[in-house]
């Protein structure tokens, strides 16, 4: 994951402060949350909880419904705090911090039968940088999928690298026939790929396209069709094939991933339109 800046940072913050993430498995599984290593803090002690959802601003968790963590958090005056962690692909150790905040809110959990319960939390400062930047890139992610759906990547091989693709080489499984392919071209909503033989009868064909990430390691596979063919200059064997995705289909990490690139060129584009400082007269 690359390092964000302070403006970065800042943006994140002010941007989606008040967006509310539900940790489903996608969002646990994209942001490197470690389930296992969740707790809610009070004077001292520990409990195991689950994180159902944040913002910037609030949390929900799951927690015990034990009477020692009620004793307490009343001692408290309801001060608490919630431990979190996640794995990220360039660390070796998950990064861990706490995130204050101040209970408004119990109620019960139905399927529990009364052992757990949903504790609500106001947060009483801004969240650590980590936390901003993990929640942040992928709420960036998912707002820009919309926005810059069609924005297409040439694969570079500097676009290959800045984006974390294994390689280019991959397969598509048209009308469940699988076909080795390279990849051409991709954005939020579609890709473009070249394969061997004719392509005409494979127009709106629904297929399924595999990639392989890096950064973490993963292969992610995007169900959609084939919306057109062309002809690639100078070799009759190949063909090139655009693929729309599916609505709905198209999986967090590769919108992130996507998303870093896009985020990069910008900042690039940015620094290099940057006036620079006038020079001292002599």
């Amino acid at each position: 994951m690359s390092i964000a800046t302070s403006q970065q940072l800042t943006k994140y913050y002010d941007t989606f402060r008040t967006i509310a993430v539900t940790y489903t498995k996608e969002v646990v599984r994209s942001t490197g949350l470690q389930p296992q290593s969740v707790f809610l803090k009070c004077l001292g002690e520990q409990w195991p909880c689950v994180i159902y959802s944040s913002s910037f601003d609030e949390a929900k968790v799951l927690a015990p419904n034990k009477q020692a963590l009620m004793e307490r958090i009343t001692k408290a005056n309801g001060l608490v705090s919630v431990r979190l962690a996640f794995k990220l692909s360039d660390a070796s150790d998950p990064v861990l911090f706490f995130v204050s905040g101040k209970v408004n809110g119990f109620s019960p959990y139905a399927q529990s039968n009364g052992s757990l319960q949903f504790i609500s939390l106001q947060f009483t400062q801004r969240p650590p940088d980590d936390f901003v930047e993990i929640m942040g890139r992928l709420l960036e992610a998912n707002v820009n999928s919309a926005r810059r759906s069609d924005n297409r990547i040439l694969l570079t091989p500097d676009a290959i690298r800045t984006i974390g693709l294994a390689r280019k080489e991959s397969t598509v499984l048209i009308d469940g026939v699988p076909r080795r392919c390279i990849l051409r071209d991709l954005s939020f909503s579609g890709a473009k790929v070249i394969i061997v033989g004719l392509a005409k009868f494979l127009v709106g064909k629904p297929c399924v396209l595999r990639i392989d990430l890096d950064d973490p390691r993963e292969t992610v596979a995007i169900a959609g069709s084939v919306v057109r063919y062309e002809d690639v200059e100078g070799r009759k064997d190949l063909t090139a094939i655009a693929v729309k995705y599916n609505d709905g289909t198209i999986p967090m990490s590769y919108k992130m991933h996507i998303n870093d690139y896009l985020g990069q060129k910008k900042n690039q584009s940015d620094d290099e339109q940057a006036p620079s400082a006038p020079s001292k007269a002599r």
